[in-house]
């Protein structure tokens, strides 16, 4: 079983269950058509950060209030703030099989979602050459919504990256990201090596890691 397929596998809640056949052929035949409908684009931008007191990070012109973004990016100087998506396109074909085949539905949003985290871990290594050349270290992705990081936070986010323009990128009045199968992100540097998973504290064994979510 490949890696998108495990993450395919655990986003469908099997945990340590085994997957039958049929649901493997149904994640093979979608990461199939997800793969021709997928229009990936990111962009991001590399911004000082600055530990304002213990209420503010300061990353870029935006203020932050969140303890736990504050322990994911503890000793950082810059940040890289990220916007990216899969595109519309996907979107329409979940809506279309939510109306004519839920089963498969739910299949595909688990492989759009696993697919969306492929993506994101290759372009984090564009990123991880880039900080490299400055001397500096990632920490995990960090987006709003985890811990106590307010997702009000995606307008800020968009709006600094501009990203209804550059990548088709925007949100509703709920705060909500569309295309859905999209994600914005803040990316720690440091000049301290961390032991850190590139998916972050999802898959990590290390539960008494100071940098867990």
């Amino acid at each position: 079983m490949d890696t998108r397929t495990k993450e395919a596998v655990r986003y469908l809640g099997y945990g340590r269950h085994a997957v039958d056949d049929y649901t493997l052929a149904l994640i093979g035949e979608a990461f199939e058509e997800l793969d021709l409908l997928a229009a990936r684009r990111i962009v991001y931008r590399i911004f000082d950060l600055t530990m304002k007191g213990q209420d503010c990070i300061e990353i870029g012109n935006i203020c932050i209030r969140s303890r736990s973004l504050g322990r994911n990016i503890n000793g950082c100087s810059k940040a890289a703030v990220l916007g990216a998506t899969l595109g519309i396109e996907i979107d329409r074909y979940m809506k279309k099989l939510s109306i004519t085949n839920m089963a498969k539905a739910v299949v595909v949003q688990s492989c759009a979602a696993a697919l969306l985290e492929e993506y994101l871990d290759s372009c984090q290594l564009e990123i991880e050459q880039e900080a490299a050349r400055q001397g500096l270290y990632l920490r995990p992705r960090f987006s709003p919504g985890y811990g106590d990081f307010p997702i009000e936070h995606q307008e800020e986010i968009l709006r600094m990256l501009d990203t209804a323009k550059k990548i088709g990128l925007t949100m509703t009045g709920s705060s909500m990201l569309t295309p859905m199968k999209s994600v914005t992100a803040i990316i720690g540097m440091s000049r301290r090596k961390e032991p850190c998973h590139r998916k972050g504290c999802e898959v990590c064994k290390m539960t008494d890691c100071p940098y867990r979510r």
